[in-house]
């Protein structure tokens, strides 16, 4: 079974579940979703129903051909959709995948969900998969997502400048983190015992 296959499974803890997505979590996730700052540093902005169905639709369209596994996020204590996070440049030959598409709802920020569902999703790379290595990109003038990179234990890597469009215009350089596979028992211990993984010096 390939990486694809495995991840398409539920994962979850005492405090989200993240489950592949499916036709009926569409109003759910919208419900989330109709906040411009969610799309501040996105490479697309979704500000109505159509440019958000449009959106969805790519996510099933993306996860049927095998391209990402996306999530649909769940908040356990309201059991509600907090938003959604997907497994995505997935190359398993070389024993790499990225983690990103990730976004929450305003209300489900800063509550923990981000570490959580991030902390699920390195597990399983890590420990189901066998990834070597595990990536993430944001924006560089994205601070809090690299604050949130970093409390996670991802060492920052370096700057891909110009890497792609944004809407208004703007070329976005891409900043890019990561774990490796020997990092991830250390990261692992932290992230269950303290709010915030502490890097050794220079290493991000």
């Amino acid at each position: 079974m390939g990486w694809v296959e495995t991840a398409s499974t539920t994962l979850e803890n005492e405090h989200v579940l993240l489950r592949p997505i499916a036709p009926q979590d569409r109003e759910g996730l919208r419900k989330q979703a109709m906040d411009l700052e969610i799309w501040r540093y996105f490479v697309q902005i979704i500000a109505t129903d159509a440019e958000f169905d449009a959106f969805f639709d790519a996510a099933l369209a993306d996860q049927a051909a095998g391209l990402r596994v996306v999530y649909n996020v769940i908040d356990k204590r309201t059991d509600r959709s907090a938003g959604s996070m997907s497994f995505c440049a997935i190359v398993e030959p070389a024993g790499r995948l990225e983690i990103g598409w990730s976004w929450l709802g305003a209300e489900f920020r800063g509550q923990g969900i981000n570490r959580w569902a991030k902390f699920l999703m390195l597990a399983h790379a890590f420990e189901q998969l066998g990834a070597e290595r595990v990536e993430f990109k944001t924006d560089v003038l994205n601070l809090q997502a690299r604050a949130g990179l970093r409390n996670i234990g991802a060492t920052e890597e370096g700057v891909l400048r110009s890497f792609n469009p944004m809407p208004g215009g703007r070329r976005r350089d891409a900043i890019y983190y990561s774990v490796l596979r020997a990092e991830w028992p250390s990261i692992r211990e932290q992230l269950l015992s303290r709010a915030k993984v502490t890097r050794p010096e220079g290493t991000g």
